[in-house]
């Protein structure tokens, strides 16, 4: 059937602070989610000491860097690194309108997962404004490969997620992971799934400049003899698929409107969801925005195309 659609954006009831550190920078950072009016989108505004009252629309134009996470701005400059465990909370609850104070460079990984960034919003609860939601429909198949890896839109009643990984590590292997997503199966099956790394990486990362901040309290790790070090072990079976759809759903938050279709990819990653979003945004000819028409009964309804633009416009 898909996923069920709803007639109205949505903001929180009241503003929530978290606190924690950035997985990459190693520096502590603390967060603010303050109410939006309809028509707002997902903004970053920087309250820290240096340029504070500085935006960032949480759109796929304003990706500067995809490497080990997703990076709005300019990452030599003013920036927000690591956005997809939140842009994934906010997609799988469903909040149209947010704006997020930050005072550093930094999403806090908190716990690894998106699950803490659920529970401030549950905090905080959600508002429905008085406008209509409009959504990207995906109208034909839109596809992107590189190498072994590839990404794809296909038309769909609801939005739909399939991801399947591989990798050579058998603690890992090939797995597979497919949902419609909707709020309860976001909070149930995917919000809790923690990002993972190797071992083996741990030296070159922190020679790079990242992982600066990385622990065993938030990322799940492989050590070298393939068995995942974590004294209480996964919280799902697959959990390291799930994660890979969880960032998937952060980094197509980035469209600046849910999208109704279904995304497939085969050993994806920001860089390639970051790719595949940006093709299907440009080719006019493969989506159309549309909106719900409920009849005056209230009981059914369907979508329509509209000429108005998504409330968080692109550019491309």
């Amino acid at each position: 059937m898909g996923t069920k659609l709803h007639d109205l954006q949505t903001t929180i009831k009241s503003c929530v602070s978290l606190s924690g550190i950035g997985v990459h920078s190693g520096k502590p950072v603390t967060i603010r989610f303050n109410p939006a009016e309809a028509d707002t989108g997902v903004v970053f505004v920087y309250n820290g000491e240096r340029g504070a009252g500085r935006q960032l629309p949480a759109l796929v134009s304003e990706v500067g860097a995809t490497a080990l996470c997703t990076l709005l701005g300019n990452a030599s400059g003013f920036h927000v690194a690591t956005v997809e465990h939140l842009m994934a909370a906010l997609f799988g609850l469903g909040i149209d309108n947010l704006v997020v104070e930050i005072d550093g460079n930094e999403v806090p990984v908190l716990d690894g997962s998106a699950a803490q960034f659920v529970d401030a919003i549950d905090q905080a609860g959600i508002e429905a404004l008085d406008v209509k939601r409009r959504y990207i429909r995906v109208v034909k198949p839109v596809r992107i490969d590189n190498g072994n890896s590839w990404a794809e839109f296909r038309p769909y009643r609801g939005t739909r997620f399939e991801v399947e990984i591989d990798f050579e590590s058998p603690a890992v292997g090939r797995q597979a992971f497919a949902a419609d997503i909707e709020p309860d199966t976001f909070r149930r099956d995917i919000s809790r799934a923690r990002t993972f790394g190797f071992m083996r990486d741990v030296e070159k990362l922190w020679a790079a400049g990242y992982a600066l901040g990385s622990s065993l309290e938030n990322s799940i790790v492989i050590g070298d003899d393939h068995n995942v070090i974590n004294v209480e072990g996964l919280r799902y079976e697959d959990e390291f698929v799930r994660h890979k759809t969880l960032d998937a759903m952060g980094d197509l938050a980035l469209a600046g409107a849910r999208f109704i279709g279904c995304f497939r990819s085969y050993r994806g990653g920001h860089k390639l969801n970051a790719a595949a979003l940006r093709h299907l945004l440009s080719d006019r000819s493969a989506f159309e925005i549309v909106e719900t028409n409920r009849r005056a009964s209230g009981r059914t309804a369907e979508m329509i195309a509209v000429n108005a633009p998504v409330y968080a416009p692109w550019v491309l």
